[in-house]
């Protein structure tokens, strides 16, 4: 049977329509997520975020416990599961990997396997990764690859932090002076609390400073300096700990000088957790995690005031002004920020908000303490010329 000319020109352009229209909807993204169950995990939330996503779409889950895989594969509800990461990223070829493990010890091969698999953006948990010298070949490899890291610190993706450096620059606590943080103050205190959750204070002060010149620290086991009896494997896949409190000194290319500390069971209860900075007319005190994340005091701190002075909350309005915008406030606290921020940094060709750069610069200043330790409590210069972890040479 005959098709008529004008029947044959309708269904061609109809064709070409439907092809332009399908052409024409955006790609998924596709998403490859890696956990170790009993090994860390899933990490707090680095899985099931792509869910937020509209654009992704997780095509595999990787876990070498075969139980905690089954229970991550209904979780996600995702059909594809492997106990090898490697093989997944072999044959899935996903666009973006989530490595979610709260583990240090597996980052850094993990991510690696993802770079070389073609993967362009990893989202990662913190730590990431436990020396200089493995933050070297990730940086390495990203370049070569083109491919894209963003860290799960989630502080840096708040919308207050550029309103926070907007009051220091119009002068609202005079000149700065010091940065000063502190970690939880738990049992972990010490070397542990420095990586777990000092590692937050340590990238803030990145955020605000850049990368610090050197470092001068002391770290003490019941008040008498850490020798090599004290050192002990880590939990957590942190590599080599040694001590339960610690006092450590950086010198920052901005000028002021930051400071951490860390003692086991303080007393603050996690209250301390935070990074103050210290101006000549007022203190600014950001809390990790915190809702609202951070405050301002106006007046020195140095005078005792005439009146009640004001912790005012700093939102993403400013100083004094209620939330504005309390949805980009979750979206930062449930990685949805670093998510969108990542997939963007990948399409544009940028620096994600907080890089592989950035967090190469954290683990730096966390193995300075150890190296300044090593050396008797010298200032080191950062970036350290030991690459490795020096509790290993006690």
């Amino acid at each position: 049977m005959s098709i008529s000319r004008r029947t044959f020109f309708v269904s061609a352009a109809t064709a070409v329509a439907a092809s332009s229209i399908a052409s024409a909807a955006p790609a998924r993204r596709r998403v490859a997520v890696i956990g170790h169950t009993g090994r860390g995990d899933f990490g707090h939330g680095l899985d099931t975020v792509w869910h937020q996503i509209p654009e992704a779409e997780i095509v595999a889950v990787a876990d070498a416990n075969q139980a905690g895989l089954a229970r991550e594969l209904t979780k996600l509800q995702v059909e594809q599961g492997f106990g090898d990461y490697e093989k997944m990223l072999q044959q899935v070829q996903p666009e973006f990997v989530a490595i979610c493990s709260r583990h240090a010890d597996q980052h850094h091969a993990m991510a690696l396997a993802a770079i070389e698999a073609g993967a362009r953006g990893l989202y990662i948990e913190k730590p990431i990764c436990r020396t200089p010298a493995e933050a070297d070949t990730l940086l390495a490899a990203c370049a070569k690859h083109s491919a894209k890291i963003a860290v799960a610190h989630r502080n840096r993706y708040h919308p207050a932090l550029p309103q926070i450096q907007q009051l220091i620059a119009e002068g609202r606590i005079g000149n700065l002076l010091e940065l000063r943080g502190r970690g939880k103050g738990d049992h972990r205190g010490g070397a542990e609390d420095l990586w777990v959750l000092g590692s937050h204070i340590l990238n803030l002060v990145d955020y605000f400073t850049g990368p610090p010149k050197s470092c001068s620290a002391v770290m003490l086991q019941e008040g008498r300096p850490v020798t090599a009896a004290d050192v002990r494997p880590g939990a957590e896949g942190l590599g080599p700990l040694a001590g339960n409190a610690l006092h450590a000194r950086y010198e920052t290319a901005a000028g002021p000088i930051a400071y951490y500390d860390s003692v086991a069971k303080d007393g603050t209860a996690g209250t301390a957790f935070c990074l103050q900075l210290l101006g000549s007319e007022g203190t600014i005190t950001i809390h990790m995690d915190g809702r609202p994340l951070a405050y301002l005091c106006e007046g020195s701190p140095f005078r005792p005031p005439k009146t009640p002075r004001q912790w005012l909350p700093i939102s993403s309005g400013g100083a004094g002004v209620a939330e504005p915008n309390p949805e980009a406030v979750a979206d930062s606290s449930h990685h949805i920020t670093a998510v969108r921020d990542l997939i963007e940094a990948v399409d544009e060709n940028r620096r994600p908000l907080c890089d592989m750069q950035n967090a190469a610069t954290t683990v730096e200043m966390i193995c300075g303490v150890f190296e300044s330790h090593r050396q008797g409590g010298a200032a080191v210069e950062l970036p350290l010329k030991n690459r490795d972890n020096a509790l290993t040479k006690l």
